[in-house]
């Protein structure tokens, strides 16, 4: 057909721009614009005045600085109209397109898009005058030599302008100042419409969350309630596509959500599942938050279930594990804290496929995980533990993050509850209670602090540091509070928990991809899963180093009177 056309048998292939009566247009694709020698370089320096980006960036927290940064740089530099257009939505796998489409103009904005919506569709649009491209680019004088040397484009001639002469009594638009959203804000909105496409394209009636009491779970809660209000304000602006999808996922074709509490209690059935080392806060603080955001909430007991599950290992074996706290070694305590863990997964899955059958409803529910990006990291969870689920929207978000957005949800959306789960330690619960209290901390579980595990995360996964060069970052890095022999114990406690959990990772629940040192395996990191947790090179390296500054240290002192 085309031969018959163009009477061609060949057509040549590579990048070529459009010469229109009164202008010329270029396209760059994606990540051809975070590359060093994009070509919209060469391309303003041919002429074209106007570049299109179709691009297909995901999300990942505080990326949107990086991207209008480039954007404007590439234009107050060459000059020139940029059109950015992202993709909106989810792939159906752990990234989320997040849209934040812009028109630019010699380094300013012109028209921003939402970064985070329902819609599927939005249209950007600018008045802007080309001569202003050609005064700017007039301005920079070297700007001709380097023309001189640029092999011209191919130029695709087209037959059209995209001015006439009456545009002339057109009024320009005016640069605006770019409004981002604070990393609080963007994971209010960014995973709960994840949740949103994953919940429509499922054909499930909801999700299932174990509400445990403590800031993971409640963040996940409050992402859910999150996505509620996008949904009701979505519908409230006369979005028809949600409604429909609203009314599949209810099964009731003339619902329309009208407040954020009341879809919540029809998608989202939350579960204090208690045993005998659960407390009353815990369950008090998970029952309170149940009720401010609307879910269906459910508190069970399952120690009938651990005390089965333990009676027939002792049934079989002739002997009782015990807990630490009662004389058992630690072996016995890890199997009885893991018995528990696993145990609440099975009741999940239970749930989450027969709830809504015992209320007499329709499907079933996608239950939600919400172990976060440190811990998966460390491996500190159980195995086929309640961290296991059909995905995780907080598995790429720091505890750090995660903490933050749970006060910016106390305050924008009025829940108080959320108040005393910040003030609480963080705490598995798994080992028997002391006086009626908590006494395992999570941080005390892993010997680190969730700050100090980040900065570990950023620099294995991004800075691609081994223990040995991970030892001489910090060394400098936290010189003011750590000595290096201190230093040199805290890489090692770290990569001795993070080589003997690794396997885990292959493991690990699908989760929203937030954070660029996701330890998602084969995935996000092709790292292998299988390491010897003694590490013996590199931890000599890293002794005799610390052995070197000691005694340079000493040194130093003896030359002092």
């Amino acid at each position: 057909m085309i031969q018959d056309v163009t009477q061609q048998e060949t057509v040549p292939f590579g990048d070529a721009v459009l010469a229109t009566r009164d202008t010329c247009i270029g396209s760059e694709i994606c990540e051809e614009l975070w590359t060093p020698r994009s070509p919209h370089v060469d391309m303003g320096l041919d002429g074209v005045e106007i570049f299109t980006n179709a691009s297909g960036s995901h999300h990942v927290l505080r990326k949107a600085h990086t991207r209008v940064d480039l954007v404007t740089t590439a234009t107050a530099k060459n000059g020139g109209i940029y059109l950015l257009a992202n993709q909106k939505g989810c792939d159906g796998d752990r990234l989320y397109y997040d849209g934040c489409a812009l028109i630019a103009m010699n380094g300013c904005i012109f028209a921003q898009g939402s970064q985070f919506s329902l819609d599927d569709v939005e249209v950007l649009v600018a008045t802007l005058d080309l001569e202003d491209v050609r005064s700017h680019r007039a301005e920079i004088s070297s700007r001709n030599l380097a023309a001189s040397k640029v092999s011209p484009y191919p130029r695709v001639k087209v037959d059209f302008a995209l001015s006439c002469r009456e545009d002339l009594l057109e009024p320009p638009s005016e640069p605006i100042e770019w409004t981002y959203h604070s990393p609080e804000e963007e994971i209010s909105l960014g995973p709960a419409c994840w949740l949103w496409d994953f919940l429509r394209r499922s054909g499930q009636a909801g999700f299932f969350l174990p509400l445990s009491g403590g800031v993971d779970s409640a963040a996940t809660a409050c992402l859910v309630y999150s996505m509620c209000r996008q949904v009701c304000e979505a519908v409230k602006q006369g979005n028809q596509e949600v409604l429909a999808d609203v009314r599949t996922i209810v099964d009731e074709l003339s619902y329309t959500p009208q407040d954020p509490q009341d879809l919540c209690g029809r998608v989202l059935t939350t579960c204090y599942m208690a045993s005998e080392n659960s407390s009353q806060e815990t369950c008090g603080r998970a029952r309170e938050l149940a009720q401010q955001i609307g879910s269906h909430h459910i508190g069970l007991n399952i120690e009938p279930a651990v005390t089965a599950v333990v009676g027939i290992f002792s049934l079989v074996t002739g002997r009782r594990p015990l807990f630490a706290a009662h004389g058992g070694s630690s072996r016995e305590n890890l199997a009885l804290q893991n018995v528990q863990a696993r145990l609440r997964m099975v009741v999940a899955y239970l749930f989450a496929q027969l709830s809504l059958w015992a209320r007499g409803a329709c499907g079933g529910l996608l239950v939600l995980g919400s172990a976060n990006v440190d811990e998966s990291l460390l491996g500190y969870l159980t195995k086929y533990d309640c961290s296991s689920a059909d995905i995780n929207p907080i598995g790429g978000i720091s505890k750090t993050d995660l903490k933050a957005f749970v006060q910016f949800c106390m305050e924008r959306f009025q829940l108080p509850a959320l108040q005393g789960i910040l003030a609480a330690p963080a705490t598995a619960e798994l080992e028997p209670l002391t006086d009626g209290q908590v006494s395992q901390t999570d941080e005390d579980d892993m010997g680190m602090t969730y700050a100090e595990l980040s900065v570990y995360g950023r620099l294995r996964k991004v800075a691609k540091a081994g223990p040995y060069s991970m030892f001489c970052r910090l060394v400098t890095m936290w010189k003011d509070v750590c000595s290096p022999r201190q230093v040199a114990d805290r890489v090692r406690r770290f990569f001795s928990k993070y080589a003997a959990n690794r396997h885990k990772m292959t493991t690990l629940t699908p989760a929203y991809h937030a954070e660029s040192y996701s330890p998602d395996d084969n995935r996000f990191d092709l790292r292998p899963f299988l390491y010897r947790a003694g590490w013996p090179w590199q931890f000599r390296c890293v002794e005799d180093a610390v052995v070197q500054l000691e005694s340079r240290g000493q040194q130093d002192l003896d030359g002092v009177d």
